[in-house]
């Protein structure tokens, strides 16, 4: 397996994570472990507090396992999913593993899911638009400026997420520069009614 070297410039400092092509057949056997949260096919499962992940890039899948392995993200006292999450990760034994079930995930067919919030699709739309431009006018995603798909995603983990942004939970690690550039975006939505109706919108495009 190759090891590329990534640098990213960020607020001035120089963030450098090892890039790793992962092989989706060996991470299927890995992915046996999050299957009960994360569903069969990546669908992901409201009941077991697990996002939908089908459809996430590689690239953003790997840094996230990796954050949640270093405890970047899981461990602020008020990040109870995070918290489920981290010894999970902790399961995957070393930087191959990482990627092995990076490659799987990724190679799932997006997921599809309804909004369960009752927010407001057509104001979420307005909303969005600061959004589009760095995950996409489809919700896409755009790995040049790190920003993930998120059309794949339920509303209430977006609601969730955009919370915990705006409320530092998630993003306030020093060593989190890219949760750090969601967190003033998050705030430009002014309550919890503007974030389930831009969680809504980003439904449809999953759709």
């Amino acid at each position: 397996m190759k090891q590329l070297a990534t640098v990213f410039l960020l607020f001035g400092f120089v963030l450098s994570y090892p890039a790793w092509a992962g092989d989706a057949a060996a991470g299927k056997a890995g992915y046996t472990a999050c299957q009960a949260c994360h569903g069969a096919n990546g669908e992901g499962s409201a009941t077991a507090n697990g996002p939908a992940l089908a459809g996430l890039g590689e690239w953003y899948l790997v840094r996230q396992l990796n954050n949640f392995k270093q405890g970047i993200r899981g461990t602020h006292p008020e990040d109870a999913l995070g918290a489920q999450m981290r010894p999970m990760a902790m399961m995957l034994a070393d930087d191959t593993a990482v990627a092995d079930v990076a490659a799987y995930i990724a190679s799932l067919p997006a997921a599809k899911n309804a909004a369960t919030l009752g927010g407001n699709a057509d104001a979420g739309k307005g909303l969005y638009t600061t959004c589009a431009t760095c995950h996409g006018a489809r919700a896409e995603g755009n790995k040049a400026l790190n920003g993930p798909s998120l059309a794949g995603f339920q509303d209430w983990y977006l609601v969730a997420q955009l919370q915990n942004f705006k409320a530092g939970i998630r993003g306030g690690d020093p060593k989190d520069g890219f949760g750090a550039q969601m967190q003033p975006m998050a705030m430009m939505l002014a309550d919890d009614q503007a974030i389930k109706d831009v969680a809504a919108y980003i439904v449809t495009l999953g759709q």
